[in-house]
Parts: C-alpha cells; sequence; structure tokens
C-alpha cells in the first residue's frame, strides 16, 4: 500500500524522455544555474564515473579534469534543473563503477574508444 502510493507520487516527477548514457561516456550536462533573479544554462563537461539509484532517486557523477585536479559533480537525472545530457562519445569498460579514474592522472585517465550508435547522433545547434 505505502509503496504504491510512492510510486504514484514519484511518477508524476519523472522525465519523460531521459537521455541514453552509460558509464564511461563523456557527456555534456547542460544544467541551470540560478543568480540573483536570473537564470543561465552552464555546461559540465567530462566522464560519467558512476549511476547510482532508481526512479525519482537516480542519480549519476560526471568527473572532469580542471587545471590538473579533479572535479567531480552529482546530478540527479530527474532534477528540473539538468536541462539535458548529451553524450559526446563513448569508453570500452569493464566495470559498474570507473572510481579508479581518481588514482589516475595524464594520459592514464583516458578510456578506450568504442563507436556506438548512441553517440553517433549529435544535436545541431
Amino acid at each position: 500500500m505505502k509503496t504504491e502510493l510512492l510510486n504514484a507520487v514519484e511518477s508524476a516527477s519523472l522525465k519523460k524522455n531521459v537521455p541514453y548514457f552509460e558509464i564511461g561516456d563523456t557527456v555534456e550536462v547542460h544544467c541551470r544555474i540560478q543568480e540573483g533573479n536570473k537564470t543561465r544554462v552552464q555546461v559540465f563537461s567530462g566522464v560519467v564515473i558512476a549511476r547510482k539509484g532508481s526512479g525519482i532517486n537516480e542519480s549519476f557523477t560526471v568527473r572532469r579534469m580542471i587545471a590538473d585536479q579533479g572535479v567531480e559533480r552529482v546530478f540527479p537525472l530527474h532534477s528540473p534543473n539538468v536541462v539535458d545530457v548529451v553524450p559526446i562519445r563513448s569508453a570500452k569498460v569493464r566495470r559498474a563503477k570507473l572510481y579508479f579514474l581518481r588514482q589516475r592522472a595524464g594520459k592514464a585517465v583516458r578510456l578506450k574508444q568504442r563507436h556506438s550508435k548512441h553517440t553517433a547522433v549529435r544535436k545541431t545547434k
């Protein structure tokens, strides 16, 4: 009974068209930022190193290198502040979580590219 009620409430907040991306994909996350009374869209691009949760609680972690410093952000997948997730390239990975990339630096961070259909289709502006 309780789970049926929770599922009904959660389903109203879920996004209808969730973009397809996998672990190891390099993605651009278009995130809505509120500054004072203005809103703008900021792009955070990096490698998806983790996905966890299900339903409304699903989130993913994106890691990027900025000036030899690793920066990770966790984005809720169904958040209204996450405007779009655009996969750029796909990588060949053998793990569900790529936390081992945290200890690597330089060229060791690069992953072997994999050609896939979900990254071949790019939106043109």
